[in-house]
């Protein structure tokens, strides 16, 4: 299975009473008219995947430093001709932005929510496919290169600091936990 395959069966697996059937369908007509639509070289826009990072005691979430954006936001980015599905582009992203390279695990249920957001030229969009992971007891985090900071967050300081897309996911991943 490609990629792109499973980002078609991930999409139509999500159910309409998870708020968001409208953006769903962009998402997959965007693939089904883009074979390329999951890879940055698609200038229509591209499926991406991130993951918010929780803490194991469940009381914040790790967020980033955008080091281009100047924003705090959630781990994640561009889908890799290595990634297999789109979990794999979410976690490979959560290790890299956090620095934590172990022991990081998905929340069951698949993605937490979706999130199309306007990017600068060439592109048109980002495709964001939102997931949530919960970070291992003892875990270190470490800075990468694409960020300024990175910072955990109590989930009250999340709405202080960050956009309302990284309060929406922080708030779909309270109501998942």
């Amino acid at each position: 299975m490609t990629l792109h395959e499973d980002a078609v069966l991930v999409l139509k697996g999500l159910k309409d009473d998870e708020g968001q059937p409208e953006l769903r369908d962009v998402y997959l007509e965007h693939l089904a008219a883009h074979p390329d639509g999951v890879y940055k070289p698609c200038q229509a826009g591209h499926v991406t995947g991130s993951a918010l990072v929780i803490d194991p005691e469940r009381e914040r979430v790790l967020l980033t430093l955008h080091k281009k954006l100047g924003m705090w936001l959630q781990m994640g980015g561009h889908c890799e001709p290595g990634d297999a599905t789109l979990a794999d582009a979410a976690m490979r992203e959560a290790r890299e932005e956090s620095g934590i390279s172990a022991g990081l695990t998905l929340l069951p249920g698949g993605p937490v929510r979706l999130d199309r957001h306007p990017i600068p030229a060439p592109c048109n969009w980002h495709l964001d496919v939102q997931y949530a992971v919960l970070a291992p007891s003892g875990a270190v985090e470490a800075i990468s290169d694409e960020s300024l900071d990175l910072r955990w967050f109590s989930y009250a300081e999340v709405a202080e600091v960050a956009d309302t897309s990284v309060v929406r996911l922080l708030e779909a991943t309270l109501a998942r936990l």
